[in-house]
């Protein structure tokens, strides 16, 4: 173990009160695209073109057609050993608080399965802590993996693709199903009648109040924030390290290129989440 990552655990089991914040390194790990830049066309269109109120009032059928293919590849990539590391690691321990900008839900999924592999294999996915797997995970009185893992879903800065409101009663929902983009009549409807739109903040759209406040509140009380796979290069989002810095906490920064936090990094982990993270939040 190397000297930084020693620094690290220490911190981290010295912490009653941790905030994760992680972005879009995390899940590219999983194969998933970025969707922006280069090779991010989809029709000739671009991201920029399509996550828009706009594009949306204007043509909800072809965004909710693009929506419907990215929900597609989300569920094609899997959980990678970053997620579910995170994951077994929150159902183990009382006082961490995972704050992402991801849309995906690969977090939830990752968790999911290492709690499945504690509840009913007695081990957990890529076998580095035997001994942990043993142990009934922190949440109590869960029967379910999905149970166990809804207990420690992340505060979503940027909301979910795998979830949809309503534009008339903003009734906020999971829609994990298919998107029959064929005409506007097929497109997703709320049981009052109203146009369902992804739950994602669009270019132009504020972060959700709730959200932000929460993710803030905890970064402002946590003793240790652990930056995960983000380059800190999108506000108000971003701030949420600076909240923890600010207010006396330390930074851990775990990413395989220069990030926007590394002058304020407490101990630098320079490398991939999946191979980092599992060997930083082992327990046992």
């Amino acid at each position: 173990m190397t000297g930084e990552l020693s620094a690290a655990r220490d911190l981290l089991a010295q912490a009653a009160r941790v905030v994760v914040f992680t972005g879009a390194g995390v899940s590219a790990e999983s194969g998933m695209p970025t969707f922006r830049g280069a090779g991010g066309l989809w029709k000739s269109f671009r991201a920029e073109d399509l996550a828009t109120p706009g594009a949306f009032a204007r043509d909800p059928r072809l965004v909710w057609e693009w929506y419907g293919w990215r929900r597609g590849i989300v569920a094609s990539c899997r959980p990678n050993l970053a997620h579910v590391a995170l994951g077994r690691w929150m159902l183990l321990r009382e006082g961490i608080t995972l704050v992402t900008q991801n849309v995906d839900d690969l977090h939830e999924r990752g968790a999911e399965e290492a709690a499945r592999a504690s509840l009913h294999e007695g081990r957990l996915p890529g076998g580095a802590d035997s001994q942990v797997a043993a142990r009934a995970p922190y949440v109590p009185d869960v029967a379910t993996a999905g149970e166990a893992a809804a207990r420690v879903a992340p505060i979503r800065l940027h909301g979910s693709i795998c979830h949809a409101r309503c534009m008339r009663c903003e009734a906020r929902a999971p829609f994990p199903g298919p998107v029959d983009a064929t005409s506007v009549a097929t497109l997703p409807h709320c049981a009052c009648g109203g146009l369902l739109r992804p739950d994602v903040v669009w270019f132009g759209e504020s972060l959700p109040e709730g959200a932000l406040q929460a993710a803030f509140a905890a970064a402002a009380t946590a003793e240790v924030c652990l930056v995960v796979g983000t380059t800190g290069a999108v506000y108000p989002a971003a701030a949420v390290v600076h909240e923890t810095r600010g207010a006396g906490g330390k930074v851990i920064v775990v990413d395989p290129g220069e990030t926007a936090y590394d002058d304020v990094a407490d101990v630098r982990l320079w490398g991939a989440a999946g191979e980092v993270v599992p060997a930083l939040v082992a327990e046992g």
